[in-house]
């Protein structure tokens, strides 16, 4: 078994799986209904994510892509019933816009003393590639018996880019459209405009209880998320909300255009 994650219990059917020695401390979710189980994410891919999920449940477990970054899908080998936004299913099949060079210059960025697990070589790493089982769009419904899982399509950081909401517990997972560090509406395929309506939608989202992001801090207040849209209209008002126009720093994020 790996020692490469950590466990966090949210509540009994409700797990966190945190890769907190990387950099970027990506975080996974492990949902669990009467007849199946859901996974956002599978991380990084350094070690193999299925010995916890295996170790968590034993029902079947579909999972629910937040979008086709290499960081968020690198245990997808592991799993068969894969599902992602109908506008990255390309990204999914054939691979993002990055280069394996950048992807693995990503994955070692400040890792100097980050204890990866025994046998991962850098240069035999390659992000996934495969079919989906599935895709997806907005207000999708998972059903995995007891327990419904909502898919809120927020594009911006990517185009297809998707927040879960858990109808059953008001929790909402936001992936890396929300969280407490560098929030990434710079890349060629991003639109910033399209990012504050997103962070906007979920805002309005009066039924949300709790927040859990991909990266960083695990417990984020929705007064966080009120700040980080009031921050994106300003930009907007300001006539900057647009790529290329620089990083715009504030007490506990950034906003990277």
């Amino acid at each position: 078994m790996s020692d490469w994650f950590t466990v966090e219990k949210i509540d009994d059917k409700t797990y966190a799986i945190s890769e907190y020695a990387h950099p970027q401390q990506e975080h996974e979710y492990l949902i669990i209904g009467d007849d199946s189980a859901a996974l956002i994410d599978t991380g990084l891919g350094v070690a193999n994510i299925k010995e916890i999920t295996d170790r968590l449940t034993d029902l079947p477990v579909k999972v629910v892509t937040s979008h086709a970054h290499f960081d968020h899908i690198g245990g997808h080998k592991h799993y068969k019933e894969i599902y992602i936004h109908q506008e990255e299913a390309d990204w999914l099949r054939y691979g993002a816009p990055m280069t394996i060079e950048e992807i693995r210059e990503y994955m070692t960025e400040d890792t100097e003393d980050v204890p990866f697990p025994a046998g991962f070589d850098v240069n035999e790493y390659y992000p996934f590639k495969g079919e989906p089982y599935g895709t997806l769009t907005d207000h999708d419904i998972i059903d995995l018996g007891g327990r419904k899982l909502k898919i809120i399509h927020t594009p911006g950081h990517s185009p297809g880019h998707i927040c879960v909401f858990d109808e059953n517990t008001g929790y909402l997972f936001s992936s890396d459209l929300v969280y407490n560090a560098e929030l990434y509406a710079c890349f060629p395929y991003s639109d910033p405009v399209l990012y504050s309506r997103s962070i906007e939608k979920i805002a309005n989202m009066k039924e949300v209880k709790r927040l859990f992001p991909n990266h960083c801090d695990l417990n984020i207040s929705l007064d966080f998320l009120k700040d980080v849209l009031k921050e994106f209209k300003e930009l907007e008002k300001q006539g900057v909300l647009s790529l290329g126009s620089g990083t715009f720093k504030y007490d506990n994020f950034e906003i990277v255009l």
